[in-house]
């Protein structure tokens, strides 16, 4: 390279960085997200009562809690987008969305890969079966056909709980988009029990009386669910804008009355997510 070349060369790099300034050196999702005045979340809303659908409108738990911590961001609205859970992981990677709001259970597994946030609320799994079935402990769903989401953590704790009983083919799993369908299956007795984590089986127990009960206690270990945002540099402020939001509705007290409202009962979560042991 002759001297003419390199000095329009070393002319353009300045320009550049002139024109560019301190955001070619470090990019800011919050300040983005200020910036356009719009931010995109991911939500799988078929998962009451921590998300739904009411009136053409995303419904629930998470919603409540989303609404209060965005008063916190003025002048920015909020774009959900609603896909099946088996997309919002892989979406969150692919940068289709700035942050999820929806239940994510947290797992080792995500959480090396994911930026979760603190825990809001327990996902310790349980069983659920007919109100007329003979079953009254986890272990006498062995040899029966129990369903759960596909891709999920709890279908996950499901075929652990029966390696643990001797063997994956201990209890035959059958895999559903959307647990829903699988509560349907066991309301016609299609399926001998459904396996979900306890505070949404509360909520259809209390949406159909009579219908389900829950075998208790829940099976597993203790698990939270968790919202999530990416776990790199960019996304860092986001990711703490979240979590320092619910914390101030864990220090209020709103979280545990928008758990009262949406479960009938209050959960006891710790304000810095426990590393998940599976």
């Amino acid at each position: 390279m002759n001297a003419t070349f390199r000095h329009i060369a070393a002319a353009t790099a300045l320009a550049c960085a002139v024109i560019l300034g301190p955001q070619a050196a470090k990019a800011d999702l919050l300040a983005d997200v200020k910036a356009k005045g719009e931010i995109v979340i991911g939500t799988e809303a078929r998962y009451a009562p921590f998300e739904y659908m009411e009136d053409g409108k995303i419904v629930g738990y998470s919603a409540d809690l989303l609404a209060l911590i965005m008063k916190d961001m003025p002048g920015v609205k909020v774009k959900r987008v609603d896909i099946p859970f088996q997309g919002i992981l892989p979406g969150l990677s692919a940068k289709k969305f700035d942050y999820i709001v929806t239940s994510v259970t947290a797992t080792k597994e995500r959480y090396a890969r994911y930026a979760l946030s603190v825990p809001i609320a327990d996902a310790t799994v349980a069983m659920l079966v007919r109100a007329d079935s003979p079953c009254t402990k986890p272990e006498d769903l062995l040899g029966k056909t129990v369903g759960s989401q596909t891709g999920s953590a709890q279908i996950a704790a499901l075929r652990q709980f029966a390696e643990k009983m001797g063997g994956k083919d201990k209890i035959k799993a059958k895999e559903y988009v959307a647990f829903d369908e699988a509560y349907a299956d066991l309301a016609a007795g299609r399926l001998d029990g459904v396996a979900q984590s306890f505070p949404n089986l509360a909520d259809v127990i209390k949406r159909r009386p009579g219908v389900f009960k829950i075998i208790t206690p829940p099976f597993g270990p203790k698990v939270y669910f968790s919202w999530a945002g990416r776990k790199d540099a960019d996304s860092a402020s986001l990711v703490a804008f979240f979590d320092e939001g619910l914390r101030k509705l864990m220090a209020s007290g709103k979280m545990k009355e928008l758990q009262q409202k949406w479960f009938g009962f209050s959960m006891d979560v710790p304000t810095t997510l426990p590393v998940p042991v599976q």
